[in-house]
């Protein structure tokens, strides 16, 4: 099996593979092309050649730092702000009509805790899921292995580090809910 289908599976790979080098280094020279495009409908045929699914009437910013872009979907209407940096060695789904802030980190890869099997290059990949109409504030961080519900807010500066449930509102390091009576339906 190879370190890619390991790292699609979710189980441990080798972040180190030759495969993954090559397809990193494929999306660093697409990146780098989009980053430094000015035309709007360029910069969106550079993202889906990278493998995004990108919906109607989304909007990436420049610049963008990602990992591979084959494993990330937006929805329709969703924008994305400069400076965001999606590790998406697991998939990272991003639903319609998100808002996400400048210089948000979404995060899928862990390295391994042991230091030996970490610089042998040990990872796993955990996915990433932003469902509908989600806020997501400037500087946000999201680890792997988490889901936004529907109409969630993540406050500026938050560090997401468990699911969020549809509706809340969370804020902090780590997250927290600070949704209150007054502010539910």
């Amino acid at each position: 099996m190879s370190e890619l289908i390991r790292m699609q599976a979710g189980e441990t790979y080798n972040c180190l593979d030759d495969e993954l080098q090559a397809m990193r280094d494929r999306t660093s020279a697409l990146i780098f092309r989009f980053n430094h495009e000015p035309d709007t409908a360029t910069q969106r045929q550079l993202l889906i050649e990278l493998g995004i699914s990108l919906g109607e009437d989304s909007c990436i910013q420049p610049p963008l730092r990602l990992t591979y872009g084959c494993h990330l979907s937006v929805g329709n209407g969703s924008y994305i702000n400069w400076d965001a940096v999606i590790l998406d060695n697991g998939r990272v789904d991003i639903g319609s009509g998100v808002m996400i802030g400048p210089r948000v980190q979404i995060y899928t890869a862990a390295h391994a805790l042991d230091a030996e099997r970490r610089l042998a290059g040990d990872e796993t990949a955990h996915p990433v899921v932003i469902e509908d109409n989600v806020w997501i504030g400037g500087g946000a961080i999201l680890m792997p292995g988490i889901t936004i519900g529907a109409e969630a807010v993540i406050g500026a500066g938050s560090v997401v580090t468990r699911d969020v449930a549809p509706g809340d509102r969370v804020a902090g390091n780590p997250a927290r809910s600070i949704k209150s009576k007054s502010m539910s339906k």
